[in-house]
């Protein structure tokens, strides 16, 4: 059966919404949402987003995005999904061997599957999809990492940080939300060891308040923890970092219960710390738990 490959237009988002909610067992998206994934990446590419159709149906979606990170072309599979009764009919592969080709022109060195810094859905796949994780295998990606989401309990714990903060304080150190116009010292200051997360830090500014707490040492941003800056609205925590200069002095705790508060008070009932590292420290300081792992695939083209 002849399918028809078309490019995503903006009159497909509510039926494109629909189908990945349908084609997605463990995951939901909203319109807002997509979006966000679509025209909020700051590399949007509408020639990299590629939707399968059977007749007016939508059956099988792809959205490709370029990034140059750290002297390497980067590839990334952002979004896909194949309609369920439609799978083993060559489909992931028709949009993905049309995607790789647009990759190949744009120079592109290597492709990873949905762990794309600056804006991203998930961090990798999920192995609870595992029909995707072999047809990564099957397509020539291989497993490089593994990663993960936890989950905080929101309610249940007092983030209340005013004591140590009053001893900061004492200390020359003063903790507040960051204001609009703090925007540009903050992004100054992730320049050099973060820049990845310059465009995470914006869309935080673009919420009122802004969604971003700072420290500051004699009028200087030395440390920072934001939420909000990604997948806006379900709670995501993120990016933070503390110059070597406050570290040992519990910034970090601080921050990221500052944070959590927020979200307490936006009526979420859980936040999720998603790409992990350092489990540990967001066990013992939001007793935050493992709620989902996901593999990361690459493929270096030649």
């Amino acid at each position: 059966m002849q399918y028809n490959l078309t490019l995503f237009k903006q009159a497909d988002l509510h039926q494109l919404t629909a189908f990945l909610n349908h084609a997605w067992e463990f995951d939901s998206i909203t319109a807002d949402l997509l979006n966000e994934k679509l025209y909020g990446d700051p590399n949007w590419q509408p020639e990299l987003a590629l939707v399968m159709h059977d007749e007016n149906q939508i059956i099988g979606f792809m959205q490709g995005v370029v990034r140059d990170i750290r002297g390497i072309r980067y590839g990334y599979i952002k979004l896909m999904g194949v309609a369920q009764k439609y799978r083993r009919k060559g489909i992931a592969s028709t949009l993905y061997n049309k995607l790789e080709s647009a990759f190949k022109d744009l120079a592109v060195e290597v492709i990873r599957i949905y762990d794309a810094p600056l804006n991203y859905w998930m961090p990798g796949i999920d192995p609870k999809y595992t029909p995707a994780l072999c047809w990564a295998l099957r397509k020539g990606f291989k497993r490089f990492e593994d990663t993960a989401n936890l989950k905080v309990d929101l309610y249940n714990q007092n983030w209340d940080t005013s004591l140590q903060e009053k001893k900061l304080a004492s200390e020359g150190i003063e903790v507040r939300r960051a204001k609009a116009d703090d925007k540009q010292a903050v992004l100054d200051f992730i320049q050099d060891e973060w820049a990845l997360w310059g465009n995470e830090v914006k869309m935080t500014f673009k919420d009122t308040p802004p969604s971003i707490h700072i420290a500051l040492v004699n009028g200087q941003v030395k440390a920072f923890s934001a939420h909000n800056g990604n997948n806006k609205g379900t709670g995501w925590f993120g990016p933070m970092g503390t110059h070597p200069d406050l570290r040992g002095k519990g910034m970090g705790a601080i921050l990221l219960k500052r944070c959590l508060n927020d979200m307490k008070d936006m009526g979420l009932k859980h936040s999720v710390i998603p790409w992990v590292g350092p489990i540990d420290f967001y066990g013992w300081h939001a007793n935050a738990i493992v709620e989902r792992i996901f593999w990361r695939f690459e493929k270096t083209l030649k």
